[in-house]
């Protein structure tokens, strides 16, 4: 079976132990900080029976990838609607970031692939929306040729990110959980117990 020469690249940030320290930091940080019941459900997408992350990646991608296309190809008359789709997709980041930061979490404890694979996914998304952020401001202060170029920019960092996206799902199996979908939960909703110090006597 032919293989993707990316897989080389995967394998070798999966390997990247350099990463453990910071994601096992961020890992514990965000789990303390997101409250069991409710708040962690609805994270996880309990709630609507498998993970909600993937489901809101759509919408800045769609927003960024449309306001792109109307950069480029709709003319004067589409400056205004790029413009509002850029910012949509900026604002519909935060609960895309708050949803994967969550399933991540869970699972990065379980797994190192997915601890390193994860945090640079989140690293490359970040830096999308910093981008797009940029791109915005840029065409607010006049300077529209420059957004369209950090437009650009901010929608390769997303394609990095977004494969990477994949790679977590459907090769590492990523907040997966064959049984879900009948009992209205996901792995991700599964809370990873700290590990608990035993003093030395």
């Amino acid at each position: 079976m032919t293989t993707s020469p990316l897989n080389d690249l995967a394998a070798r940030l999966e390997a990247a132990e350099a990463l453990d320290g910071p994601a096992e930091a961020i890992g514990r940080t965000v789990r303390g900080a997101i409250p069991e019941g409710a708040p962690k459900d609805a994270l996880s997408g309990t709630w609507l029976g498998h993970a909600l992350h993937p489901l809101l990646t759509d919408v800045p991608i769609g927003t960024w990838t449309s306001s792109i296309l109307l950069d480029w190809i709709g003319g004067r008359d589409s400056r205004a609607a790029a413009d509002r789709l850029l910012l949509t997709g900026i604002l519909a980041a935060g609960a895309v970031v708050a949803t994967g930061w969550s399933d991540w979490a869970d699972a990065e404890a379980r797994d190192p692939r997915v601890r390193r694979s994860g945090l640079v996914h989140a690293a490359a998304n970040a830096t999308a929306t910093v981008l797009m952020a940029g791109s915005y401001a840029s065409r607010k202060r006049g300077a529209r040729g420059r957004g369209k170029l950090l437009s650009l920019a901010g929608s390769a960092a997303l394609g990095c990110g977004g494969w990477l996206g994949g790679h977590l799902s459907y090769t590492l199996g990523a907040g997966v959980d064959a049984s879900a979908p009948a009992a209205g939960t996901q792995a991700a909703a599964t809370r990873v117990p700290e590990p608990v110090s035993t003093p030395v006597s």
